[in-house]
C-alpha cells in the first residue's frame, strides 16, 4: 500500500496512485470529515426489468447482455444496453471474461469424445439437407453424403420435401456409389481383412426431424455397414464437412448461373459434383482432388505430414 509522506506534494502523490489531483483532494476531504461514501443510488428502471431480463438470459444462457438487449429491443421492450447489463450483473448471469476460450475447450473435448480422427474414406459420413429456390419459385432440398476424411461428395438426392424417405434415398445413393468405387458391396468393402470383422461407418446427421423419426431408424438398423450418430443440438459446426461443401456448391457455381427448374438443377449440382470430387483441388486435402485421396488415402496430408 503506498502512503503519502508528509514532504510529498498532494499533486505527485496523486500521480503515483493514478488519479486526478481534484479527485484525491475531494475524497480526502470527505473522509476526514467522517461523510459516507455515494450510493448506492435507486434504480427504478433495472429493479422494474430484472425479472424479464433474467427470464431472457435463461432461455439463452450462452448470450451476452448485448445479444439479450438486442432481443429485448426486437420484441419491443425500451431499455438500454447498460441496463441489461446492471440486471444480468445482479442475478450473476453475465458470462465470465473467458467464456469464449471455455467454450473453445469444451467444443475441443465434444469433438475428441465425439468421433476418433479418421484415417481413410469410409469411416465417418456426414447427411444433410440444404435448401434452394430456382428462379421460377420452386423451392427443393438436395440431401447429400460427403465423406469426411477425402470430402467425397457421393451425390445428390432432390426433393421437394426432406423427409426420413429423402434421408434414406440419400444414403442409398452414397452406398452406390462407394460400391461402385470400390467395385464390390460396401460391407465387404467394409470387413476387416484379418477379422472378416464389418467395420461400420459413422454416419452423422443433425437433430432434424428427417433423422429422428422411425424410418429412418428402421433402415440404419437393417444395415449392419452403419451406426447412427446426431451433433449436438444447435451445434452445426460438428457437421462442418457437409455444410461446407453445401456453402461451396452454391456460391462457386449454381448462385452464378440461372437455374429455372428441377432438370436444371439436378445437372447443374451433378456437374459441379463432378467437378468438386475430379477437378477442384482442395487445401483441406493438401492440394489433391477428392477422388485422389479416396483411392490412395496415403497422400492425405493427415498421413504424410504430422505437422498439417
Amino acid at each position: 500500500m503506498i502512503r503519502q509522506d508528509a514532504a510529498m506534494p498532494v499533486s505527485r502523490f496523486a500521480e503515483l496512485i493514478g488519479i486526478p489531483r481534484r479527485t484525491y483532494t475531494r475524497k480526502l476531504t470527505k473522509l476526514r470529515a467522517g461523510n459516507p461514501q455515494k450510493g448506492p443510488w435507486p434504480a427504478p428502471v433495472v429493479d422494474e426489468l430484472e425479472p424479464v431480463v433474467a427470464k431472457y438470459a435463461a432461455d439463452w444462457p450462452a448470450w451476452g447482455h448485448r445479444k439479450i438487449h438486442w432481443l429485448m429491443t426486437a420484441d419491443g421492450l425500451e431499455l438500454s444496453a447498460s441496463s441489461v447489463e446492471r440486471a444480468m450483473r445482479r442475478r450473476g448471469l453475465l458470462q465470465p471474461i473467458d467464456y469464449q476460450g471455455q467454450r473453445r475447450q469444451l467444443a475441443q473435448a465434444r469433438k475428441a469424445a465425439f468421433a476418433d480422427p479418421p484415417t481413410g474414406p469410409n469411416q465417418v459420413w456426414q447427411l444433410d439437407f440444404s435448401e434452394y429456390e430456382t428462379t421460377r419459385g420452386g423451392i427443393w432440398r438436395l440431401a447429400g453424403v460427403a465423406d469426411y476424411f477425402t470430402k467425397y461428395e457421393h451425390g445428390w438426392h432432390i426433393a421437394s420435401t426432406c423427409t426420413g424417405a429423402d434421408a434414406i434415398a440419400a444414403v442409398q445413393l452414397a452406398i452406390a456409389e462407394a460400391e461402385r468405387l470400390a467395385g464390390c458391396p460396401l460391407e465387404q468393402a467394409l470387413a476387416d481383412p484379418v477379422t472378416g470383422e464389418v467395420v461400420k461407418i459413422k454416419l452423422v446427421t443433425d437433430n432434424g426431424p428427417a433423422f429422428k423419426g422411425a424410418a429412418f431408424a428402421r433402415f440404419i438398423a437393417g444395415r449392419i455397414e452403419f451406426v447412427h450418430i446426431r451433433t449436438r443440438r444447435r451445434s452445426p459446426g460438428q457437421n462442418g464437412v457437409r455444410e461446407r461443401a453445401f456453402g461451396s456448391l452454391k456460391y462457386e457455381h449454381l448462385y452464378r448461373i440461372e437455374i429455372d427448374d428441377l432438370p436444371t438443377l439436378a445437372r447443374e449440382a451433378e456437374h459441379y459434383r463432378q467437378v468438386f470430387n475430379h477437378i477442384r483441388p482442395h487445401q483441406a486435402l493438401g492440394g489433391h482432388r477428392p477422388v485422389e485421396i479416396y483411392t490412395n488415402p496415403s497422400q492425405h496430408p493427415q498421413l504424410s505430414d504430422p505437422g498439417f
